[in-house]
């Protein structure tokens, strides 16, 4: 699969949890936790299970950075 996105971490899956229409996703990267929240169907299309190796892909216009 090609993909535009160039922010490509690799991560593990270290919970799953879902509630109604949406689910928290916890990564770890490199030492760090990164939490994604996207779509219960994607959870179950992409059967996200813990301790699986997946890539976490960050759009530039989706990142907040604060000081």
């Amino acid at each position: 699969m090609k993909l535009s996105t160039r922010n490509q971490l690799k991560a593990t899956v270290k919970s799953v949890e879902t509630q109604g229409l949406m689910s928290k996703v916890i990564l770890e990267v490199g030492g760090q936790t990164l939490t994604a929240m996207i779509t219960a169907d994607a959870v179950n299309e992409l059967e996200l299970k813990t301790g699986e190796h997946v890539s976490a892909l960050i759009k530039s216009t989706s990142v907040m950075v604060a000081k």
